[in-house]
């Protein structure tokens, strides 16, 4: 009487054991040409990244520093915060972190822009698509592991599959917000000069959505990075994996250096990417 009815049990396990069966049997080869395409995009991006000097890549960091912050010291600093992480020895993994980052942005982006426009033009997919995004947002980041699992085994293009589901919803959100945050007399005054439904989408929407769309993808980075030690456990390759070994390995002062090496990537991608944003949100407020 004290033990729950195992007459009520649902048998859900079974229920998905059977229709990713069913998913692998019919959509096996699309499932292959897709991980093929994500393993190409990355390994060109790996290749690049490591294949670039390291003081080319300090640079870089710096002129894109003072770009997007535009101060005397956000040069330097974001160079030294670079060079710390290959003064522990890491500068190899940081490039390969840097390139799953990268590409699981662009695809995000690719994927995340589009579905977000055409949120902001139909209220009835917005309203399906919002409760979903609810649950990925909020959902633990682990379960992402699951379904990357199930459709591409072990190695780094589930890796960059789990970042995309879990780094997507922030873009997708803020395209339409933005495109929907637009006035409504800017669009009236457009019509009113014969501009087509497309031309005011690329020319008047999205230009006044631009400072929206940036701050989405500058979330859209720091979750993807969030995802680096987590997605090390299903065979990515990067600073989250010494993370990992340090912890299996209680190695404390490895896993502080990984982690460090992690936080000062962090900080550099989001202070370049924030101060982007916020050069676009001073440029449209300043019209």
């Amino acid at each position: 009487m004290m033990d729950f009815p195992t007459f009520l049990r649902l048998p859900v396990a079974d229920w998905i054991d059977s229709a990713v069966s069913w998913i692998l049997r019919y959509f096996g080869p699309l499932l292959d040409f897709i991980g093929d395409v994500l393993l190409t995009i990355l390994m060109a991006v790996d290749s690049l990244l490591l294949w670039l000097p390291w003081f080319v890549v300090l640079l870089l960091v710096g002129v894109l520093a003072w770009y997007a912050i535009r101060t005397w010291w956000a040069a330097p600093v974001m160079m030294v915060f670079m060079a710390i992480i290959g003064t522990f020895g890491y500068w190899d993994l940081a490039m390969m972190t840097l390139a799953l980052i990268f590409a699981a942005v662009i695809l995000s982006l690719i994927i995340g822009i589009p579905t977000g426009i055409f949120m902001a033009r139909s209220d009835t997919f917005a309203g399906i698509l919002r409760p979903i995004l609810d649950g990925m947002q909020t959902m633990p980041s682990f379960v992402y592991l699951i379904p990357a699992l199930m459709f591409f085994g072990l190695g780094r293009v589930p890796a960059v599959f789990a970042t995309i589901i879990y780094a997507v919803p922030p873009v997708i959100r803020l395209t339409n917000v933005g495109i929907r945050g637009v006035s409504q007399s800017v669009i009236e005054a457009a019509q009113a000069f014969g501009a087509t439904s497309k031309q005011i989408l690329f020319e008047v929407q999205l230009p006044l959505a631009f400072p929206s769309i940036m701050v989405g993808i500058n979330q859209t980075t720091m979750m993807a990075l969030a995802m680096v030690v987590i997605a090390s456990m299903i065979g990515a390759r990067g600073i989250g994996m010494e993370v990992l070994l340090a912890i299996n390995r209680i190695e404390v002062g490895r896993g502080f250096e990984a982690g460090l090496s992690i936080v000062l990537l962090a900080i550099v991608i989001d202070r370049i990417t924030h101060g982007i944003a916020s050069r676009q949100q001073y440029t449209k407020t300043s019209h």
